[in-house]
């Protein structure tokens, strides 16, 4: 295990122009992806990458939060610092000077998930292993360390949550074999709002042949009836056995959504995302009841571990999209797996990393706390832009085997 300490950091507002549609959906027109980047060296050579996601201008702003809230991590030796980084996350979160703009969540919140996510890249690539292994070789004491728990008091308290990974130790070896077949993923390139029927057409034919057997559909159009016709489309395309999401980035008012949604379930979806304003709780409690058995999903927006908890605690949800570049990095997401844990619902990230850093976290979410391996989404524009991009085979996630969190990127690799 190599002696690293952070001796150098930069930061970087990276932006890639997108193919004529992709990205888009019912909010967002004309996407942009943009990764404001936190670059972490030690003086022996070692380095660690983490990144939030935009989709524009903005990025500019969490940047400059980042080279705000980064500043006391300069020459924190790399094990002191994650053998303590509940608090430490804890005390950036809180910054006196900056808690006013959140708190924990906005800006500020996409910067400390930039920081934290490149922490645990340079921890895992000091230690020669991928991040998967690394968070699967610490203890349930060293695990529960790792996080901010506070403002949870009644929901998980540290004691609870480190028996829950206790309990899971013991059973987890039956659930190992996922390292070798890998975890299923679902593919969201073949439907955004800007691509015509022939495009959704072709890329569901050719997301079928790559073994992708679950797939998302953009909803939320202006006119309804776009939506309803894509959606039958891609429900004829796929067959009865195939598995449809739709996803309406927030578009609908509630009036809305109860119509939309009620038409969309007669198309058997496993979920239907994002069906409101992601703040409206009661909303979100209202159309899960009201639409049962189809489910609801969302997370994608759902900035910090607290408003999970009371989205939980509500029942406004039944798939838990937590995304480590939307909450503060894959500290705080694994502090909202072990929540989802406790409540017994299934985790589906959201991947504002192109599933880079997510592919680790499903692993350690399945085999260390228990999580159903259900599907991880599957987002390949930004894929010839990493030294080690996700690779999918027959429409599962092969295992990283590279040290590190897989997020570093090839222009800024040459630096190092």
């Amino acid at each position: 295990m190599a002696l690293c300490s952070i001796d150098r950091i930069e930061v970087f507002d990276l932006r890639y122009p997108l193919p004529s549609g992709a990205g888009s959906d019912a909010v967002h027109t004309d996407p942009e992806y943009c990764l404001a980047v936190t670059w972490l060296e030690s003086s022996s050579g070692c380095t660690g990458t983490g990144f939030a996601l935009t989709l524009g201008e903005g990025n500019r702003l969490v940047c400059e939060a980042i080279e705000m809230l980064v500043r006391p991590l300069q020459g924190r030796p790399v094990e002191d610092l994650m053998a303590e980084f509940g608090s430490v996350a804890r005390e950036r979160a809180n910054d006196p000077m900056l808690r006013w703009l959140g708190p924990h969540k906005g800006v500020v919140h996409l910067a400390l998930a930039s920081i934290t996510n490149a922490c645990f890249d340079l921890w895992a690539r000091s230690r020669g292993v991928p991040l998967w292994k690394l968070l699967l070789d610490l203890s349930p004491e060293q695990v529960v360390r790792l996080l901010d728990l506070s403002y949870l008091e009644g929901a998980l308290e540290e004691r609870e949550a480190v028996e829950l990974l206790r309990v899971q130790a013991r059973t987890r070896g039956e659930r190992e074999a996922i390292l070798q077949h890998g975890y299923r993923g679902y593919d969201t390139s073949v439907g955004w709002m800007a691509y015509d029927d022939a495009k959704v057409r072709e890329l569901t034919e050719r997301a079928l042949s790559m073994g992708f057997t679950a797939l998302k559909l953009k909803v939320g159009s202006w006119d309804r009836s776009r939506d309803l016709r894509r959606a039958a489309m891609l429900r004829e395309c796929v067959g009865d056995q195939g598995v449809l999401m739709f996803d309406a980035n927030q578009q609908w008012t509630m009036p809305a959504a109860r119509e939309m949604c009620r038409e969309l379930a007669t198309l058997n979806p496993l979920w239907i995302e994002e069906p409101t304003h992601p703040d409206d709780l009661m909303a979100h409690v209202a159309l899960s009841r009201e639409i049962a058995p189809i489910k609801v999903a969302i997370g994608e927006h759902i900035p910090n571990r607290v408003v999970f908890k009371n989205f939980i605690d509500a029942g406004a949800m039944h798939f838990v999209q937590a995304d480590c570049t939307r909450l503060a990095g894959v500290s705080e997401f694994l502090a909202v797996s072990l929540l989802a844990k406790k409540a017994g619902l299934p985790v589906v990230p959201h991947v504002g990393d192109m599933g880079q850093i997510h592919q680790h976290l499903v692993l350690f979410n399945h085999i260390a706390m228990g999580h159903e391996a259900l599907f991880l989404e599957h987002i390949p524009h930004l894929r010839s832009h990493f030294s080690f991009p996700a690779e999918v085979e027959a429409g599962r996630y092969r295992t990283p085997q590279e040290p590190g969190a897989s997020t570093e990127l090839k222009e800024l690799a040459r630096r190092g």
